[in-house]
């Protein structure tokens, strides 16, 4: 039987083929390899994985400016997704950005990732903009979310960083 034990770490050079596989899965247009790599190296980044006993089923990161975190990447292993390891993964990572400084946060997502923006909202995260054909394979607008008070949100979310389901 698979644990259930959820556990993160900063991403690291043994993960990569793990976050790639995941990674390929989840975009149409993937980051390379050598992005992850740079991510592990960049020293306002902070890129970190979930796992699920010891399976990586996840990876997400973002970038701290000031008091701004940017979420430049997150993802659910597609067969562990709709189990409330978004949740966890997300609030985890509000979490640390919060350690970094950052009181507000921003990120863009797909106009059709209605998964992703859901998950979003349910995090205080509010479209304020559109990239129009940001997303140049399939030529589809971004939508640029804002959260601008993270601790607030956190602090009201506190029921959604349970186990999962």
């Amino acid at each position: 039987m698979e644990s259930r034990e959820v556990t993160f770490h900063e991403l690291s050079h043994e993960d990569l083929d793990a976050v790639l596989e995941i990674e390929a899965l989840s975009f149409s247009t993937p980051w390379s390899k050598l992005a992850f790599v740079h991510e592990i190296q960049f020293e306002k980044s902070l890129f970190k994985v979930i796992k699920l006993g010891e399976r990586i089923v996840g990876y997400g990161g973002f970038w701290y400016f000031f008091d701004e975190a940017h979420i430049s990447n997150f993802a659910v292993h597609p067969d562990y997704r709709r189990r409330g390891l978004g949740k966890i993964f997300l609030a985890h990572l509000l979490e640390e950005a919060m350690v970094k400084g950052a009181t507000k946060a921003t990120l863009e997502v797909r106009r059709s990732n209605l998964a992703a923006q859901e998950l979003y909202e349910g995090f205080g995260f509010r479209v304020v903009a559109v990239r129009k054909h940001y997303y140049v394979d399939e030529n589809e607008d971004a939508l640029i979310m804002w959260n601008s008070d993270v601790a607030r949100t956190l602090a009201a979310t506190t029921d959604q960083k349970t186990q999962p389901d």
